[in-house]
């Protein structure tokens, strides 16, 4: 099992959908190219941030299938789409994943034990799946639905020991739990990425691997100078650091419909169809928010005077 899973940053994909409430696969296709237009070093598609729990087993699939064969090897791609409750329809929906030969397939951690159950179900569970679906590197998720389950330290070992698992996204917000869990992973084939704005300049110090977050949808280049050029320049990635801190509250208003707003707003043609908000309440205030948010990076970014096209990507050989 070749190791594939590069630095940098990784784009929770969000997806487009008709006014008939269907994939808009010509505005995957979009998004795609903006992700690498901007410079993202890599997708994780089918995520929460895809609504991936409000898609059926076949429009999972054939969204993962879509995007890898649309990024044709331009840009690595992890996938998920892991919903089930039971381990039969996760061992059914992870292998078909696996099938379409992704970077990696990212595991949800709350769906390997419920919320009162042990780390020891947690794992057990784990093996089921990592017999059931042999030959693909493993990826692991703190999604916060239906409930967050944060990996312990001893939970971290047991998965980096296997030497399965490549992807952490993190999402646990504490930057001494943070500095844990690196630390449980030195010297093993486990990466972890920080999906919090605020932590992420500090967690980069500790050597996480980079950032995996919703904020990419919105300001990728900001991401993508501070995960390759914090050392370089520490005043100007604090600058910055502070600006995705605050930036990063819009996640709060009505995510991802706010997203698919903020990307039109840079030329991407999609709308705002979303299942897992009601994006009709999505109205001229919280676009007004999203439009002065979008004018306020674009004069802050020509004050630091940087663009897509300086930063240099950390997977140039996929």
């Amino acid at each position: 099992m070749e190791q594939k899973i590069c630095d940098g940053t990784w784009v929770t994909m969000i997806t487009p959908f008709t006014k008939e409430n269907k994939i808009d696969y010509p505005g995957v296709a979009e998004i795609i190219e903006w992700y690498i237009q901007k410079g993202i070093d890599g997708i994780f598609a089918v995520c929460q941030s895809s609504e991936m729990f409000y898609l059926s087993l076949a429009e999972r699939v054939e969204l993962a299938r879509f995007v890898l064969e649309r990024a044709a090897g331009r840009i690595p791609v992890v996938v998920s789409g892991h919903v089930s409750e039971s381990l039969d329809d996760q061992i059914e929906e992870l292998s078909a994943m696996a099938a379409l030969d992704p970077q990696a397939v990212v595991l949800v951690s709350n769906r390997l034990a419920r919320r009162h159950e042990s780390d020891e179900i947690w794992k057990k569970n784990a093996q089921v799946i990592l017999d059931a679906v042999p030959g693909v590197a493993l990826g692991i998720y703190e999604c916060p639905y239906p409930y967050k389950r944060l990996m312990s330290g001893d939970l971290i070992k047991w998965c980096a020991d296997t030497g399965r698992f490549a992807f952490l996204k993190d999402t646990c917000c504490d930057i001494r739990q943070l500095q844990q869990k690196i630390a449980f992973t030195k010297d093993t084939p486990l990466k972890i990425f920080n999906a919090n704005s605020a932590t992420l300049l500090e967690s980069l110090k500790l050597g996480a691997a980079g950032f995996c977050g919703v904020m990419l949808n919105f300001h990728p280049e900001l991401y993508g100078w501070l995960c390759r050029n914090w050392r370089k320049n520490m005043q100007k990635a604090q600058k910055l650091q502070d600006f995705a801190t605050v930036a990063s509250l819009i996640e709060l208003q009505n995510y991802p419909t706010n997203a698919k707003y903020h990307m039109s707003l840079s030329g991407v043609p999609i709308g705002l169809v979303t299942r897992s908000k009601d994006y009709a309440g999505f109205q001229e205030l919280q676009k007004s928010e999203v439009q002065a948010l979008y004018q306020c990076w674009q004069n802050y970014s020509a004050i630091l005077q940087f663009n897509a096209r300086s930063v240099q990507k950390l997977c140039n050989n996929i």
